[in-house]
């Protein structure tokens, strides 16, 4: 009886955390997802455009391929990328090269880059006062012949409360995560640091739905 009550305990916790991982707004097959980028006093400054394809389900882990269109305020497309989005059990895993900030995306744009894979992890079961996993990315690029080097490290993630989050996309509740952004961007024997606290709402099951930093900010204001 034991046994029994083991196995339908484990196979509970599969399908939870199987719908979990589906009810990501990245991991939502043929969804387009719109952000508004906004600069600090507010002004439009841009958009980013998210759209899912090719979700596979295996076992407990979801993936999907994102295709992210960066645009400025006039509607012109400035960058493009396809980033590879995971969800293991219920944690969620970004791919970072979603976290490289609109400077610097228009910066690398149509260079021949050299990167591997590296993920941001949301754990399943994320609850305030939480200390999260510091994320590294980094990638060269050759613009002809010129080398340039990007790194990104996304420190002291920490859950500092909840608070619920509206937007032109709907209400959620959110996890709020505080963190600094660590930037060394290098061309050739130049080399440029640069760090920045950021806040973001994580709503459980969702996604990030806003980013503030000292540079702007970023929210979810379409779903479809």
């Amino acid at each position: 009886m034991k046994m029994i009550f083991l196995i339908a305990a484990c196979f509970s916790y599969y399908i939870l955390h199987s719908q979990d991982c589906k009810s990501f707004y990245l991991l939502q097959n043929n969804k387009t997802i719109e952000l508004g980028i906004y600069n600090k006093r507010g002004d439009n400054n841009g958009m980013l455009s998210y759209k899912i394809s090719g979700v596979s389900i295996k076992g407990a882990v979801t993936t999907a391929s994102v295709k992210a269109d960066l645009f400025d305020k006039t509607k012109k497309l400035i960058s493009s990328s396809i980033n590879n989005i995971r969800c293991e059990n219920g944690a969620f895993l970004a791919d970072m090269k979603l976290f490289i900030p609109q400077q610097q995306a228009e910066q690398f744009n149509k260079v021949d880059v050299k990167a591997k894979n590296a993920y941001l992890e949301y754990p399943a079961g994320i609850q305030p006062g939480d200390r999260l996993k510091d994320g590294s990315f980094e990638m060269e690029a050759d613009k002809n012949g010129l080398k340039q080097t990007l790194k990104i490290e996304i420190l002291n993630r920490e859950v500092t409360g909840t608070e619920k989050i509206t937007t032109p996309a709907g209400s959620w509740d959110c996890l709020v995560i505080t963190y600094h952004t660590r930037l060394h961007i290098q061309t050739g024997p130049i080399a440029i640091p640069l760090t920045f606290e950021s806040t973001e709402w994580f709503a459980r099951g969702f996604g990030v739905v806003k980013t503030v930093s000292q540079t702007g900010s970023m929210e979810v204001v379409s779903v479809k």
